[in-house]
């Protein structure tokens, strides 16, 4: 079972910055594929960013292109997503997935493991 973790949320002005972290238990020889998706209150999840294994393709949302850059550090499990110009619509529950595949993917429904979700919270 892996085990997925975020950090890093919190409450920030519209125009300041948060950078989320995304850690998985599972061995660095594991090949998954990484994202973020997001969920406000009485809206479907909707994805935001994922990278692949290898860390050589990512995508972002069209809602958070320019803004927001996810990164990922094999020798410590881990994912970044840097979200800078946060605006009020970014308030929302982030979650962090793998994917036990190598290539980047946008649907939730491909992700076999999940965090517990991190809240982000974007004042005006």
């Amino acid at each position: 079972q892996v085990q997925v973790v975020e950090s890093g949320g919190g409450l920030v002005q519209a125009g300041g910055s948060l950078r989320l972290s995304c850690t998985t238990s599972e061995h660095t020889e594991s090949m998954f594929a990484m994202g973020w998706f997001r969920q406000a209150p009485g809206k479907e999840r909707e994805f935001v960013a994922t990278i692949s294994w290898g860390g050589d393709s990512s995508y972002v949302a069209e809602s958070v292109k320019g803004r927001f850059t996810i990164s990922r550090l094999h020798a410590e499990n881990t994912i970044y997503l840097k979200m800078n110009n946060l605006k009020p619509e970014d308030t929302a529950l982030y979650y962090c997935g793998a994917k036990p595949t190598t290539n980047a993917g946008i649907w939730f429904m491909t992700y076999d493991y999940w965090g517990q979700g991190i809240q982000v919270t974007v004042s005006s």
